[in-house]
This record gives structure tokens, sequence and C-alpha cells, in this order.
């Protein structure tokens, strides 16, 4: 099933992509995911999965490919750490791989819920994290774009906008997040907004 929710303001349904920039300076932890988030290029170091109902999304981080609620609407890092596995992160945008594609209205729905399937069986899995960066062709283990990558894959549909890095190329190589950022339709979360939600257009 389908599912459409909100997020800081952001329109999300399951398949969309919440891309983030890790580090919060309220917990320790989030000090050294700053450190961490220095060394990928680009503005966002991670990014998850909306699958719903509500605010369920999916992803691959520090405690291997996990399930967690979003907090009241709001992206709420500190609520949610115990469950990622202590990362933190704040909301930069959200990535439509499915806009513009020319889809009809079933297959659109179609592929979004294989790609929620694809990657909630990952989690049903207890899929550990990948520390190969440079394999984004193995499916026992995934990092945050690796997993939304192939599961995207399976649908048949390439995220990789073959902006490549130290030049190799997916899917043997390193998928970044500014990589599937930057070959989707995207909106940005006003970077002033706080928890109003107000966003602007980043097309």
């Amino acid at each position: 099933m389908v599912y459409s929710y909100e997020i800081a303001g952001l329109s999300v349904q399951t398949g969309d992509i919440l891309c983030t920039t890790v580090g919060d300076e309220k917990l320790v932890p989030g000090l050294a995911w700053r450190a961490f988030g220095a060394l990928v290029p680009g503005p966002i170091d991670h990014m998850a999965l909306y699958v719903g109902p509500g605010g369920r999304c999916v992803e691959s981080g520090p405690a291997g490919v996990v399930v967690y609620e979003t907090s009241e609407r709001n992206w709420g890092a500190q609520p949610m750490a115990s469950e990622r596995g202590w990362l933190t992160d704040t909301l930069y945008g959200v990535a439509y791989p499915l806009a513009g594609c020319g889809l009809s209205p079933e297959e659109e729905a179609a592929i979004r819920c294989a790609v929620a399937g694809y990657c909630l069986a990952q989690a049903a899995a207890d899929r550990p994290y990948n520390l190969n960066f440079l394999n984004s062709r193995t499916e026992t283990s995934f990092y945050c774009t690796h997993l939304i990558y192939q599961a995207y894959l399976h649908s048949g549909i390439d995220l990789n906008s073959k902006q490549h890095f130290l030049g190799l190329e997916g899917p043997d190589g390193l998928i970044l997040p500014r990589e599937i950022w930057e070959a989707c339709v995207h909106q940005r979360v006003e970077p002033d907004a706080g928890d109003d939600g107000e966003y602007v257009p980043d097309l």
C-alpha cells in the first residue's frame, strides 16, 4: 500500500527518499557524526526511505538496516537516536525518484510498494552495515545509499547519476548521497525554518 505523510513541511509518499546532514551538537554522538559527515562530498551525508504508515522509515546506518518512526511529523533526531544506533542528523530535503518518469498511477504504485518491500525485507533479515563502500553490488550488507540504490535497481530504475567518486562506477563503486539527490526531482527544507516545516523548491 502507498502511504502519504508530511515531515517538516515536505510531502512524502512510500518510496520517497529522506536526505539528511549528519551531526547534532545537542548530543555527544552527534559531534562524531558531524566529523564523519565532513568526509562525504556535498551537503547530504545520509539517506533513509519513507515507507509508512505514519512516520515509519527504513535506513541502513550504524545499527544495520532498521525500521523506526519519525517524531511528531518533524525529523526529531534526538528521540530517534537510540533506535538508529545513535545516528543523529538534520533533514536536508526529500528526493522524489519517480517524479517525471511518465509512469501510470498503477505502475508508480507498484514500484513504490516494491521498493519499500525490498528495504523492509532487508531489515527483517537483520542485514548489517556495509563498511566496504566500494562494493554496492552485494546484497548481504548495505550502507545508506547502497540500500536505496539496490531497492530501486530491482524495479528497473538506476539512481546513479554517474558523478563517480574516485573514478569508480556503480554498481561496483561508491554511491554518494549527492548522486541520488541530483538524479531526482527534489525539495529542500528551508534552512531557517526550524520546526515550522516551511520549504523552498530546489528543482
